[in-house]
């Protein structure tokens, strides 16, 4: 069986840092957590917590130095989707959805989009809350996507 090299967790923020804990152990794979400041984490050889400081987009330069083809990064934050995409890795976010070389371009469009009218008050809401529905879909999407690498790579 050949292992992904690494799933690396956008962490700050994340809301399934224990699903994608349970997956990779299930698959036997390693986790980065990289984060801003320091955080809980299961104790197992293959988990490790990365805390990069608070400069702007440190996790994101850290996450996008170390990802390879093949790596799974799971990000809710669309530039570094873009960057990571780039370096060949594989992107999906909390709720379950996939960053590709297809949907990013519309994706970042759409980002722009939505912090103009936030920015000029058109919209005030938020995101829809996380819910198990989300938890759900991101556990079946992260099993496929490991699958579908380990299946390229026999």
């Amino acid at each position: 069986m050949v292992p992904v090299l690494n799933i690396f967790i956008d962490a700050d923020g994340c809301p399934v840092k224990d699903e994608v804990y349970k997956v990779a152990r299930r698959h036997g794979l390693a986790v980065t957590v990289v984060s801003n400041s320091r955080m809980r984490i299961p104790e197992d050889d293959r988990i490790a917590l990365v805390v990069v400081g608070d400069r702007f987009d440190a996790a994101d330069d850290w996450i996008v130095g170390r990802a390879v083809k093949d790596d799974v990064v799971i990000t809710a934050d669309i530039p570094l989707a873009s960057r990571c995409l780039q370096a060949g890795a594989v992107v999906i976010d909390q709720r379950g959805g996939s960053f590709t070389e297809e949907n990013i371009g519309g994706a970042l469009a759409n980002r722009e989009l939505m912090s103009h009218l936030r920015d000029i008050g058109g919209i005030t809401g938020g995101p829809p809350p996380f819910g198990a529905g989300d938890r759900s879909k991101f556990l079946h999407r992260l099993d496929e996507v490991i699958r579908a690498i380990r299946r390229r790579n026999p």
